[in-house]
């Protein structure tokens, strides 16, 4: 199946438009259906080593329900980490930054491109940078521009995709039976045509010899891509 990559609806309507608030609404449901919370903190807690009093940056955070689902089941073993959700909408209510304060989490809500924030900030050894149902947004041009940015800002990349394939693709054409609106029902089969399968995030990484590349398919709907250290760069990051 060829990748198609379309605008999504959400993403040009007003924050504050009743059909965006229902759609995000709707959106968290599927993540948690589609289990993306448990995914990405599965590889974030295999991750060696260990962050201490790191960063955890989610480039197209949204509203950070999702990133809060992640921390909840990281913070008994990644205690005192900081958060960073980077996004050009300003989304995060006051449940959410409870939510990260009751973790002992400390939370900051950038509004900016995700392009933008990379070419900014300083490498950083112990930043983790997370992506969900962001990375189909964009061209393989722009892609490899991004991911060239990540990699040269983090030491672990973890993103949550589509998986475009026929079952995510014949699914997503039928969201409406489980309630979903017609903003979510157009955006699914959107975000589906322009997903991911096989190594295809891998071929756009910038790959020197000194990562370790992951991708495969994470459930019946999804796509997971890692780029972790290689044993010998984790070492020398750990000392």
């Amino acid at each position: 199946m060829k990748r198609i990559i379309k605008p999504e609806l959400l993403d040009q309507l007003p924050p504050d438009d009743p059909r965006a608030v229902n759609s995000r609404k709707e959106l968290r449901r599927l993540n948690r259906l589609m289990r993306h919370a448990d995914i990405i903190a599965q590889h974030l807690a295999a991750s060696e080593p260990k962050p201490t009093d790191g960063c955890i940056v989610e480039l197209g955070g949204g509203d950070g329900t999702l990133l809060l689902r992640v921390a909840q089941r990281l913070a008994a073993h990644w205690p005192a980490m900081k958060v960073v959700l980077v996004d050009r909408q300003s989304l995060v209510d006051t449940e959410t930054r409870d939510g990260f304060r009751v973790l002992g989490w400390a939370m900051e809500n950038v509004r900016a491109d995700a392009f933008d924030w990379l070419r900014s900030e300083s490498s950083d050894g112990n930043r983790v940078i997370v992506t969900n149902l962001f990375l189909h947004h964009f061209s393989e041009p722009r892609l490899r521009k991004l991911l060239q940015y990540a990699g040269q800002k983090t030491r672990l990349f973890v993103a949550c995709e589509p998986r475009r394939t026929m079952l995510p693709l014949t699914v997503s054409h039928f969201l409406g039976l489980i309630g979903c609106s017609a903003v979510t029902r157009h955006d699914a089969v959107i975000s589906v045509r322009a997903g991911f399968t096989g190594n295809e995030l891998s071929a756009l990484w910038p790959n020197e010899g000194q990562w370790q590349l992951s991708e495969r398919a994470a459930g019946l709907f999804s796509h997971i891509f890692v780029a972790s250290p290689r044993i010998e760069v984790a070492s020398s990051w750990a000392r």
